[in-house]
């Protein structure tokens, strides 16, 4: 028994154009334009489905070497002394980066220099408010 090849169907009426087709606007009398944006179909074509967000395709073991980009820490540095607390936020900002990009030398360094700075922008801070209430 042979298998026939199936019969050759006609696109719906508003299905979009597949690429290699010719343009067409509806209207049987009008011709397209070369380069003219392609129609899908007037008020009752379907509208475009967005694109979903891309999930991570990091691996359980990957994610496991994440580096800390210490958030709270950086937020109370920013509120105590903003000069170290902006460095903070820039470096945890370079470390979620690193980590969410698998490279895991830069997210460790970043995460370290994100620590230095808001553990120092914390205790500058600290030392100023403490500095004005004694004197």
């Amino acid at each position: 028994m042979a298998l026939k090849p199936p019969p050759a169907t006609q696109p719906a009426p508003n299905a979009p154009a597949t690429p290699g087709a010719p343009t067409t606007t509806g209207d049987p009398g009008a011709s397209a334009a070369l380069g003219a944006p392609l129609t899908t179909g007037g008020p009752g074509a379907p509208a475009e489905v967005p694109k979903e967000p891309q999930e991570p395709t990091q691996t359980p073991e990957e994610l496991a070497f994440y580096a800390p980009n210490y958030l709270c820490l950086t937020i109370f540095a920013i509120l105590l002394f903003p000069p170290f607390g902006l460095a903070a936020l820039y470096f945890s900002y370079q470390t979620m980066k690193a980590n969410q990009n698998s490279e895991w030398e830069e997210a460790y360094i970043n995460s370290g220099r994100t620590g230095w700075f808001g553990a120092f922008a914390v205790m500058i801070g600290l030392g100023i408010i403490y500095g004005l209430v004694l004197y």
